[in-house]
């Protein structure tokens, strides 16, 4: 691995590795099937909390003068109607830090609550910030499918650094993905990657629970030219992508109906090592919604790190600095980067066809 950013990539790898150690326990010890079935948000509550806690208080520790934009605020765990979560939260955290050698002493009720509140930065084009999603893909976090710890730095609008962590997803590509609920109660034997990409260095990949594996280098799948073979990584939750439209795109493109679907970041690291080719996260309706910096920025940096472009649907570059979201464009879609031009031509075709063209358009 190079030494660029070498401090930087140290300590968001070490926050990852607890922010995972957190969030698998959670899941373990406070998931059932009643968390899933009612719609009980109450564990991944306790886990987007206590994942961000613990990776703003490491990143703070060693980078004091930098910024957060993360996604939760503590608004919900002050006060009496907030005190059992707290003291979940408190225990995970205080536990996780204590165990990685973080703390001495636990931190008080409302250490802990400014620490999580150290997230609230508004990002921009002039600063030098974090941004963070503690868990992403709440849906497949209760399920016990894919999600993802995603943390990347940000310098003067552009992505520098990405960490993610995918705790369920497998640390060799060849070996199938889990059922959603396959992993309950089990020990997770081969599962769990670690990505790690630094702009204009490469993309790396590594077992989450061995702090003495070296990184690996992991590449994008050669299209050769042709879409025939490739496959799409889309969300499972048809209310967070177009999924009708990204089949007519295949058909456009001549690709087969060989389409994998999972929560998350996790669709950036399946394509950045080859296990899947294409990411679509097309527009809505009428486009209203703006993605967050924090469910994109690690991803993206990882596939253009591994030999990808991404873009949004119109191929416009993301644009990082306009504060706590991608204003200035709809939609994502990623793919080699020799390929691209085609896909966007294929989005535009697709949603011409539906009458959507106007999403083509700048915000």
């Amino acid at each position: 691995m190079n030494n660029h950013l070498l401090d930087e990539q140290r300590v968001a790898i070490q926050a990852v590795r607890v922010a995972c150690s957190i969030t698998t326990k959670v899941f373990q010890t406070l998931t059932s099937a009643e968390s899933v079935t009612k719609k009980d948000k109450s564990p991944v509550t306790i886990g987007d909390f206590s994942a961000q806690a613990a990776v703003n208080h490491i990143l703070l520790k060693h980078f004091p003068g930098d910024k957060i934009v993360g996604e939760e605020d503590s608004h919900d765990l002050q006060g009496e109607q907030g005190a059992p979560n707290r003291h979940k939260v408190s225990q995970l955290v205080n536990e996780a830090l204590q165990a990685s050698r973080y703390i001495d002493a636990p931190l008080s009720d409302d250490q802990l609550l400014q620490t999580i509140d150290d997230g609230v930065f508004e990002g921009g084009s002039d600063a030098r910030f974090w941004t963070l999603d503690p868990i992403d893909g709440t849906k497949g976090f209760l399920r016990g499918g894919q999600y993802a710890v995603c943390l990347a730095l940000i310098d003067k609008g552009r992505v520098e650094l990405g960490v993610m962590g995918c705790p369920n997803l497998p640390r060799d590509k060849s070996q199938p993905k889990p059922k959603d609920g396959e992993i309950r109660g089990s020990k997770m034997e081969g599962l769990g990657a670690l990505f790690v990409a630094v702009r204009g260095h490469g993309a790396y990949a590594v077992p989450i629970d061995d702090e003495q594996a070296e990184l690996v280098p992991v590449r994008m799948r050669d299209l050769q030219g042709s879409f025939k073979g490739a496959a799409f990584c889309e969300s499972v939750e048809a209310s967070h992508s177009s999924l009708g439209t990204n089949a007519r795109i295949a058909q456009i493109l001549g690709m087969s109906d060989n389409h994998v679907r999972m929560d998350s970041q996790a669709k950036y690291a399946s394509i950045s090592r080859g296990d899947g080719d294409v990411y679509l996260r097309l527009p809505v309706g009428v486009g209203t919604y703006r993605e967050k910096i924090w469910d994109h920025a690690a991803g993206a940096l990882l596939v253009e790190e591994a030999g990808g472009r991404v873009s949004d649907i119109a191929g416009r570059p993301l644009n990082f600095g306009l504060g706590r979201t991608l204003a200035a464009n709809r939609g994502v879609i990623a793919c080699q980067t020799p390929m691209h031009a085609k896909l966007v031509d294929a989005v535009a075709q697709a949603l011409k066809e539906e009458g959507r063209a106007a999403l083509l358009a700048e915000p």
